[in-house]
């Protein structure tokens, strides 16, 4: 939200951008009648997925993703779904890679988030495992520790603000130079999760260059 209320002021555009908390997605119905002006909105974590049901068409990428997370409103108040989290992660994951051999990753999260990284990697060809708390692929992986030239990517909350204590349970004393951890995490700037990593020499990325380059790629798709 910081984000956009920010490039309307310094941009001297007559737009505002708020937050609606809401605890179930059909508030979405309430949301478009009290605020018929409203050109579009962006969808966070759990609803990606679930809003599917309320739009009229969905870009391709979108749907081989199976997530939105940006919504476009029309002139009959019809509503659109994107996602430009992969293109946040895209550019992120370009800048991260930039001079490594990366072999393999490993992507923690089964969310909206995590569909838009794993449609990356497939497009870069990078082999990728899923990490999920509903199988023992964690405790496989402490078994057998990090290789090198492998990718760690946090598609998880786990570490985030007001949580910043907690970190994700991976054999990060494993790690070396080669590897890259990449958290989608933006608060705090450095998460639990990238100090360990870092301490090992590891390189670390948060999910701040992801925000802004999906959140300029909806700036796109709204105007």
């Amino acid at each position: 939200m910081a984000y956009f209320n920010n490039k309307f002021k310094n941009e001297a555009l007559d737009c505002f951008f708020i937050n609606f908390d809401i605890e179930k997605l059909e508030s979405i119905k309430d949301i478009l009648m009290q605020y018929p002006d409203l050109q579009g909105f962006t969808i966070t974590h759990p609803y990606k997925k679930e809003i599917f049901q309320y739009l009229s068409f969905v870009d391709e990428n979108a749907k081989q993703i199976g997530a939105v997370n940006v919504v476009k409103i029309d002139d009959e108040r019809k509503l659109a779904g994107y996602n430009t989290d992969y293109i946040g992660f895209q550019g992120l994951l370009d800048e991260a890679l930039a001079g490594k051999n990366i072999k393999k990753a490993y992507v923690c999260g089964t969310g909206g988030a995590s569909e838009a990284v794993k449609f990356v990697l497939k497009k870069k060809e990078i082999e990728f495992e899923d990490l999920s708390r509903k199988n023992d692929s964690y405790q496989h992986l402490k078994s057998v520790g990090f290789n090198s030239n492998e990718l760690i990517i946090n598609a998880t909350p786990v570490g985030m603000f007001p949580k910043s204590d907690e970190m994700l349970d991976l054999p990060y004393a494993t790690a070396d130079a080669s590897n890259v951890f990449i958290d989608l995490i933006y608060n705090p700037e450095e998460t639990m999760f990238m100090r360990e990593a870092k301490k090992h020499g590891a390189s670390v990325y948060n999910g701040l260059k992801m925000l802004t380059l999906q959140a300029e790629a909806a700036w796109g798709i709204w105007n």
